[in-house]
């Protein structure tokens, strides 16, 4: 009798090309996404040591996180920005590597582009050199962030060098309540996993609450996998998926979309399989969620108090609290209900989907931002941004006083032009709040899109929940 497998074991063994007991797998990756940052070096190295790329039509490329959200009919402004794009786009002609360049209507951020296209799919394994490739894994695929000489690795072989993880289930059971998004889960279970608790695992989430998830929904549970220290997330994949994937550019037609389905419906772990840790939470016990402090384990329920000094475990936690309150300059102890804030930010590989936009448009609808806030949307790709276009969302966006802008990282992570002034609270909907991450000196506080829209309209962090 067959020993019962997970499923991340299963797409794992089935991409080992070689393995010797006692070293790294060589690992065959079925699709490779590149962007402007991480790629010029790799492709630097490959022309001093005279190798192409190896497997081209397995690379898809965008520019994203440098791009500004602004006129990009225009040259990019910025000289180290305009440099990176710029270097992408020759060293994609010379390889000839599709790109999906400032213009194209596939532009967007990498890890919203390639699920919208179909480039993602069930059973494969896909990299990129970016953290939060993990997106991808709600695909049920095997998707995590290399660094750029892995990068190489990738280019001159189509494989790459991984040791195997271990497996986590993390399984959410019941239902959400009222005003709790998939955000809001992910939030949680980092608070309570911490920043380190799920390193050297490969997540696979199951559960009810995980199975009445839209894609949408599941990319940002997976996306932020990795803020908890995991190689990455995974969902097995089921008919939310595949009517996802259905007639997008990438999928598979026909006959080959038919065949794709068989296989992809024997994609789940088996009954019984072992993982290395579980761990079970009720959905009806999440509240929506926001962080107080530097890394995204340091969040609370949106009615709770920012905990105080003297109740940590450890002298390395009170020193981590009292650091990150004194760069928030927030007081331990006190709810954060009330809390004026200054910018509010719809966007990110996290939360910037047509979904996202919807969900914030509906919030909007009919009503006027505060005046003090400066608040902007910047939706993940080209379709997101012509698809919201398209169901009159700008229109709501600019009668609230929104502003809609072009698709990028923008003020996610402050490669660009787009970021939060020093000393500015700004409720985000991105995944990282670390110190200087939107901008020097600037104060995130992490959010669901609900939350960060009802804080807009307020000018204040406010339970999204009172104005349901």
């Amino acid at each position: 009798m067959k020993k019962p497998k997970t499923l991340f074991e299963k797409i794992w063994e089935s991409h080992i090309v070689s393995q010797k007991k006692g070293y790294p797998a060589v690992l065959y990756i079925d699709t490779h996404l590149i962007h402007e940052v991480t790629s010029p070096q790799a492709f630097a190295a490959l022309g001093k040591r005279g190798i192409d790329i190896f497997r081209k039509k397995k690379t898809w490329a965008t520019a994203d996180h440098n791009v500004p959200t602004k006129d990009q009919h225009i040259p990019i402004q910025d000289l180290l920005s305009r440099k990176q794009v710029d270097t992408l786009y020759k060293n994609c002609k010379k390889h000839d590597i599709r790109l999906f360049g400032l213009g194209h209507p596939f532009q967007g951020i990498v890890h919203v582009i390639g699920p919208e296209l179909g480039i993602t799919q069930p059973g494969t394994t896909l990299v990129c050199g970016d953290s939060h490739t993990s997106t991808h894994g709600a695909f049920g695929c095997i998707a995590f962030g290399i660094g750029t000489s892995e990068v190489e690795q990738v280019f001159a072989s189509q494989c790459i060098l991984q040791n195997k993880p271990k497996t986590m289930k993390i399984e959410i059971t019941g239902n959400l309540s009222k005003g709790v998004l998939a955000k809001d889960i992910i939030l949680s279970l980092i608070s309570r996993v911490s920043t380190s608790g799920a390193t050297g695992y490969f997540v696979e989430y199951t559960g009810p609450a995980i199975k009445a998830l839209s894609m949408e929904e599941r990319m940002t549970i997976c996306n932020m996998s990795i803020e908890m220290g995991a190689r990455g997330g995974m969902i097995a994949p089921d008919y939310v998926t595949f009517a996802y994937l259905k007639n997008r550019e990438f999928s598979p037609k026909k006959a080959a979309w038919h065949a794709a389905i068989r296989k992809w419906t024997k994609l789940k772990s088996d009954k019984n399989a072992h993982y290395d840790k579980v761990i079970r939470i009720d959905a009806c016990k999440i509240a929506p969620m926001i962080t107080y402090g530097t890394n995204p384990a340091m969040g609370i329920a949106i009615t709770e108090s920012v905990p105080t000094i003297n109740k940590q475990k450890t002298a390395f936690e009170k020193k981590a609290l009292q650091k990150a309150l004194s760069y928030m300059n927030l007081p331990e102890g006190e709810r954060l209900l009330g809390k004026k804030i200054d910018y509010v930010f719809i966007g990110s590989c996290t939360n910037s989907r047509i979904e996202d936009l919807r969900i914030v448009a509906k919030i909007l609808e009919g009503k006027q931002k505060a005046p003090h806030v400066t608040a902007f949307i910047v939706p993940g790709s080209k379709q997101v941004e012509q698809q919201a276009i398209n169901e009159g969302l700008d229109i709501i966006f600019r009668r609230a006083g929104f502003e809609l802008r072009q698709p990028g990282c923008s003020a996610c992570l402050g490669m660009n032009e787009d970021k939060i002034p020093p000393g500015k609270y700004c409720v985000s909907t991105s995944n990282r709040n670390f110190e200087g991450r939107q901008g020097p000196g600037s104060r995130t506080l992490l959010a669901s899109p609900l939350t960060a829209a009802v804080a807009a309209l307020t000018g204040e962090i406010t339970d999204p929940r009172t104005i349901l």
